[in-house]
């Protein structure tokens, strides 16, 4: 190891070492060339491909440091996006969720496999989706300006290149813009149910009560893709760099070599894709709010938990050009941070951490000083697999009790549901109280499910 690894969690969030090889996995990154100050994982932390998920590593660009595909994941920029309804409370929202709900069911395409709502009419469109991300979407008219002023990057990462992704990620990008996906992708709808910072939660457009949209969504098909075609080229050139890792999974390059430079283009214009995605999907939650419950929504926030960035950094006193992998970790900005918009920057970015569906989502703020790179947990993190959670358990059953508790839910199948089980995660109040305690960001509000619309 070059570097430690540095946990956060308390006893109970510690990974099984019986079934979950995660802090193998956090010991394997603190080994990657260049790395810096330690490998991290957050309080959800659990196994991944190569990475933890949860894991955060920054690697020094000038001095060797490298890229992995294995420290962003296969869906590359899978993100959070959180809108809040204008002047509507649960209780008044109550004899509306039914037709809210039932709308979104056929509104919101989701599964594996399936269209989005904007099918591109062909690979120039395509172009301009992976280059310019929400931005283009809103100059399509799927938005309004102000989206872009409270989303990550303001919706566009510079630097994509369509040029360095691959036809078959293009061929797979074109018709599924606007689209859910499967497995832990939702669309909720929630209440504000508990205030801790007022101050930040009324920069954010937070009162208690209030009715908010969460979407969980990433890349889909086309940063699938991209991660598939880099992880290969990467495992092949290697060895011409003298660079060995301690599993194939972490192949990588230097950031500043002709593979490493190639993966952060490709990788950006998948980002840029998945900023539209939620962008399309948000418009049309908007739609539904306005045609069933005379109301509109307005982003509160939309960043990333799956992405690898080139940021500046104070490295024992000293000003360094880092990679900042973050897989299943949440970028935390602290107060007055030059990328936050002025009305966010007295109270520091919005930190969107979903829970399950059963139990509850947070919404955090940044802090000074943040020990991982300004970064924090990403959701509950998962201690049962897919195949493990669904046996045993009825996903009829399922969304029987969840109704029971006051929650809709619109799946597309039995299994699906099962699958995604709030037993299957983490405790959410405990990521949320050691993510606090240790400095990686301080809680704002907490949100309860109303309504789940599942992949």
């Amino acid at each position: 190891m070059r570097v430690p690894g540095i946990v956060f969690a308390s006893p109970s969030l510690l990974p099984g070492e019986a079934d979950d090889a995660a802090l193998v996995q956090v010991a394997n990154v603190a080994e990657l060339p260049g790395i810096v100050r330690a490998s991290f994982a957050m309080p959800d932390v659990h196994w991944g491909y190569g990475f933890p998920i949860g894991g955060v590593a920054a690697t020094d660009v000038d001095d060797a440091g490298v890229i992995s595909p294995g420290g962003v994941g296969f869906d590359i920029s899978c993100g959070v996006r959180l809108l809040v309804a204008r002047d509507l409370d649960r209780t008044e929202f109550s004899g509306r969720r039914g037709a809210v709900m039932d709308r979104l069911d056929t509104a919101i395409p989701r599964g594996m496999g399936t269209k989005g709502i904007w099918p591109l009419p062909d690979r120039a469109t395509l172009r301009r989706v992976l280059e310019a991300g929400s931005r283009y979407a809103v100059e399509q008219g799927h938005g309004v300006p102000r989206d872009l002023d409270r989303c990550e990057d303001r919706g566009e990462l510079a630097g994509a290149d369509w040029s360095a992704v691959s036809d078959r990620a293009i061929e797979r990008g074109l018709d599924q813009v606007g689209s859910l996906g499967s497995g832990n992708h939702f669309l909720e709808i929630q209440a504000v149910d508990e205030i801790f910072d007022a101050q930040a939660a009324a920069a954010m457009g937070l009162d208690h009560g209030a009715v908010c949209v969460m979407i969980h969504s990433g890349s889909r098909g086309l940063g699938h893709q991209v991660c598939s075609d880099h992880v290969r080229k990467m495992d092949k050139a290697m060895a011409q760099y003298g660079i060995v890792v301690p599993d194939r999974q972490l192949a990588c390059t230097p950031v500043r070599s002709p593979e490493g430079e190639a993966y952060l283009a490709a990788m950006y214009a998948a980002a840029n894709f998945a900023r539209a995605n939620r962008q399309l999907l948000a418009q049309a939650a908007r739609e539904v709010f306005e045609a069933e419950a005379a109301t509109t929504l307005d982003l509160v926030y939309d960043v990333s938990h799956n992405l690898a960035k080139v940021e500046v950094h104070d490295v024992d006193g000293h000003e360094r050009t880092l990679c900042v992998h973050r897989k299943g970790a949440t970028r935390s900005l602290p107060p007055h941070h030059p990328d936050l918009p002025d009305d966010l920057a007295p109270v520091g970015q919005p930190v969107l951490i979903p829970g399950t569906m059963g139990t509850a989502s947070y919404v955090l703020a940044g802090v000074p000083d943040n020990p991982a790179f300004g970064s924090a947990a990403h959701g509950a993190g998962r201690v049962q697999s897919r195949q493990q959670a669904a046996r045993g358990t009825s996903g009829r059953s399922l969304q029987t009790e969840l109704e029971a508790q006051g929650i809709e839910v619109r799946g597309t199948s039995w299994r699906g549901l099962a699958e995604e089980k709030p037993d299957a995660y983490k405790d959410i109040d405990a990521v949320i109280d050691v993510t606090e305690r240790t400095g990686l960001a301080r809680k704002v509000a907490r949100l309860v499910p109303l309504g789940v619309v599942k992949g």
